[in-house]
């Protein structure tokens, strides 16, 4: 199973940036997937996740401003981020579940 993150960048703040992951090896449906983030000198931290069921969460600091979504028949999972803040600088992860990670992609909230 391979997970192949990309979309990240620099963008002020208020701005938008959409996340993809591709998977291969497997269906991205098939169990759940989330994004997770890390921030310099700060522990890895999960955002947001959907089930296989299609129910999605995100964490408090996101809500109302991160959707996370997957198309099956691009076999790709998306984190579109609006209204983004300076804290939401990080290198952000793809995830599926039980334990495939992506690469990370650098999002960083500047002007």
């Amino acid at each position: 199973v391979q997970l192949q993150a990309s979309g990240g960048g620099l963008v002020q703040p208020g701005g938008s940036l959409r996340l993809s992951c591709v998977v291969s090896g497997t269906i991205v449906g098939r169990s759940a997937c989330g994004w997770y983030r890390q921030a310099p000198g700060k522990q890895r931290e999960l955002v947001a996740w959907i089930t296989s069921g299609g129910r999605s969460d995100y964490d408090d600091s996101v809500k109302g401003r991160f959707t996370i979504s997957r198309d099956s028949s691009k076999n790709t999972m998306y984190l579109q981020m609006n209204s983004l803040k300076p804290e939401d600088t990080a290198v952000y992860y793809c995830k599926l579940w039980p334990n495939d990670w992506g690469q990370g992609t650098l999002v960083t909230v500047s002007s």
